[in-house]
């Protein structure tokens, strides 16, 4: 009964810290809401620039211009190309941004589509048509006044939307749903006022990027998932053990995790200063997969004897790139993009530790049980098929549609609670197989020796060996 209350209070703390991460997690990221009776109009602010995009709903083209706007995206696409003067020439009486003195001039440029799904007649959807303002040598002024009135005067009862979606400099990054400025036909100017610039809000947005990042990131939750799988066991005559303590399993992943931090800190730093030319995006996802396959196969096959840290470390400095072109091609400053480079750092980190927290402790629990070591070369050998998929992809320019698949597995929070019903499962699992006698020995050491091993817990709630 000690034993039971003991697993279940280990059980209750790894659940709370899920819940915890699951709050972390989930709220880093926005939505993207569209009416389908709005147009709206996004702003990208810039250090010296400013550029943004006009975005029309489908059911109002219809309408005014009398456009079909259905079948495939490329049909789509090709009818508005046909229209394209047009439309430029309707949006360019219709919008107007400027500062209070005078407007500037807009160039519209080209024309996409805001899903990539087929459309059925009157199906919904937006038509995206980004521009450049020409500021005329000045800087971005802190406020701007907008005009914005597509649709207004020619169907009742409509409302136009202004919104900043990245302004680094005052912590917006791909905003997508906080309105500044409503349009109405009785109004349809508005003012948008930036607010004063700080560092502060550009480092809480970057962290916010940084978590964002590897939540949406498969192959970077496998990598870390991965290297953690080896973490709460030994090397003993090149054949895996359970690690002896928890102390000496939590230091390992503490290294690795640790090597894995300096190695795509350093890289992404370097290239995100322009400092490491960053090579092409498609060399870079192809040895981050590659590093997944290479970190897997040596969990099976062990040939260099412990060196995770060194595959962290070397695996590292391509995720390093992976990571530095999210900020590529941005209009900020030096300064502003130290402090962006640094929140995502402390962001990536944060969404490592999230993984680490949720998936270690079940991980320890079952290292001893008989299943451990048969589910871990199962699982290592799942997840080196997965890269080698993900290789073939990026190589070859396929589409395996593994990506969705694994986003839809991973999708947070609800992963986060299955890692936690998970490590419950396992600490049950693990009393029952002790309480058995089935439990693997730690190799070198007598049942009783596991206290002078640093983890008198572990004695505790281990009572039994093989």
């Amino acid at each position: 009964m000690t034993r039971l209350r003991s697993m279940t209070r280990r059980t209750l703390l790894v659940v709370v810290v899920a819940l915890a991460a699951c709050g972390v997690m989930s709220s880093a990221g926005t939505a993207e809401a569209h009416r389908n009776d709005e147009s709206y109009l996004y702003l990208d602010v810039g250090d010296r620039s400013l550029s943004g995009r006009v975005e029309l709903p489908y059911r109002d083209m219809r309408q005014v211009f009398g456009l079909e706007l259905s079948g495939s995206v490329d049909e789509v696409r090709a009818e508005l190309e046909q229209r394209l003067d047009e439309l430029h020439a309707y949006l360019e009486q219709r919008t107007a941004v400027g500062d209070t003195t005078t407007d500037w001039t807009l160039r519209f440029a080209d024309v996409d589509t805001l899903f990539d799904d087929e459309v059925g007649d009157n199906g919904l959807g937006y038509a995206i048509f980004p521009f450049d303002v020409d500021l005329r040598g000045q800087d971005v002024p802190q406020r701007i006044e907008v005009t914005f009135t597509p649709f207004l005067e020619e169907i009742s009862d409509r409302n136009n939307v202004v919104l900043v979606s990245n302004d680094w400099k005052r912590g917006v990054i791909d905003q997508e749903t906080n309105e500044l400025v409503v349009i109405t036909e009785g109004s349809p100017t508005g003012t948008i006022d930036l607010g004063n610039a700080t560092q502060w809000r550009n480092f809480r947005a970057s962290i916010d990027l940084g978590v964002d990042h590897i939540r949406t990131g498969p192959d970077h939750i496998f990598f870390v998932f991965i290297l953690l799988l080896p973490s709460v066991l030994i090397l003993v005559a090149r054949r895996w053990r359970p690690a002896p303590s928890f102390r000496q399993a939590l230091v390992k992943v503490i290294i690795v995790a640790t090597m894995f931090t300096i190695a795509h800190s350093l890289t992404f730093t370097l290239a995100g200063l322009g400092v490491l030319p960053l090579p092409p995006s498609k060399l870079v996802e192809t040895l981050i997969a590659a590093s997944i396959a290479a970190a897997a196969l040596y969990n099976i096959k062990p040939i260099f004897g412990h060196s995770e840290w060194a595959l962290a470390f070397g695996f590292g400095l391509f995720h390093g790139m992976g990571f530095a072109g999210l900020v590529e091609d941005l209009d900020i400053n030096r300064a502003t993009q130290l402090v962006s480079l640094l929140g995502r750092n402390v962001g990536i980190e944060l969404g490592q530790l999230v993984i680490i927290a949720v998936a270690f402790p079940g991980l320890f629990i079952l290292r001893r049980t008989r299943v451990y070591l048969p589910a871990f070369y199962g699982v290592s050998a799942a997840l080196a098929v997965i890269a080698g998929l993900w290789i073939l992809e990026r190589v070859f320019e396929l589409d395996f549609s593994i990506n969705g698949a694994v986003l839809r597995v991973l999708e947070w929070p609800r992963s986060l609670l299955g890692a936690a019903i998970f490590t419950a499962c396992a600490a049950l699992y693990r009393t029952y197989e002790g309480q058995r006698g089935r439990l693997l020995p730690i190799d070198g050491h007598a049942p009783d020796d596991r206290a002078a091993l640093g983890d008198p817990d572990d004695a505790a709630w281990e009572p039994v060996s093989v």
